[in-house]
């Protein structure tokens, strides 16, 4: 049996088989389950026949959901903190949930696995001795001026991109960084995932081209980095079983 109560757990962020024993060991054994949407959750549980409790914890309703999931904690019952898809608390909900749990004196167990921000740094051929991670950055107010910031960034940039948005990110990064490499990667490790590589003229070309779906993460090159021979565009299709999509 497990000791610790609180485990904040990496899932898949597509394909089912990239979680680790532990994880999956973990999910086993808790009492309840703390998850941002069920559906979604009771994907992967099902399909490794794993059937517990759920507790929806949200942006619109974490803070309501916080003393009840810490009540359980101290009358004896574990959980786990699993995200839609990849590791919580990384652009998810979930950051004040974890802060409440260790004011309370909780201890909290990490279970590391799939985090989209590291794969796509492993494969992006980018410089990754020294990167700055800013997710989303703002829709609207403070939009512009986060962009002039990281326009003198000197390091690489790794960006998180809805499938809405991802055009008009790479017009305001040819804009404002129109001689950065950048490496655009959407739906990792799921059937149709794909990369587009080069500056964001070259890639807004292809993107014309094609319908863009999936979620993205956006890596750019930091300031003043040359490539000799910038790599040519590059997709794969596996057959695997996807969360999503």
């Amino acid at each position: 049996m497990i000791k610790e109560k609180f485990f904040v757990v990496a899932t898949p962020i597509g394909n089912l088989a990239d979680i680790t024993f532990r994880a999956v060991d973990t999910l086993k054994q808790v009492d309840f389950i703390i998850c941002e949407d069920t559906r979604v959750t009771k994907i992967l549980l099902d399909h490794y026949k794993i059937s517990k409790p759920f507790i929806v914890v949200n942006a619109h309703n974490e803070s309501k959901a916080i003393d009840k999931i810490i009540d359980k904690i101290n009358s004896g019952e574990s959980c786990a903190l699993v995200t839609d898809a990849g590791t919580p608390c990384i652009s998810d909900p979930g950051v004040r949930l974890v802060n409440k749990i260790i004011e309370s004196g909780i201890e909290a167990v990490g279970i590391p696995g799939a985090n989209a921000a590291i794969l796509a740094l492993s494969i992006c051929g980018l410089p990754t001795d020294s990167f700055i991670f800013e997710g989303f950055i703002p829709q609207k107010k403070g939009r512009q001026k986060k962009l002039q910031q990281l326009a003198l960034e000197e390091r690489t940039i790794v960006l998180y991109e809805s499938m809405y948005r991802i055009k008009k990110l790479l017009e305001e990064l040819n804009e404002y960084m129109p001689e950065r490499q950048i490496v655009a990667a959407r739906e990792l490790t799921k059937k149709f995932e794909e990369t587009w590589r080069g500056t964001a003229s070259e890639i807004l070309q292809d993107f014309d081209k094609k319908i863009t779906k999936g979620e993205f993460v956006v890596i750019i090159a930091p300031k003043d980095w040359k490539v000799k021979d910038p790599p040519a565009k590059s997709a794969g299709q596996a057959p695997h079983k996807d969360i999503a999509g």
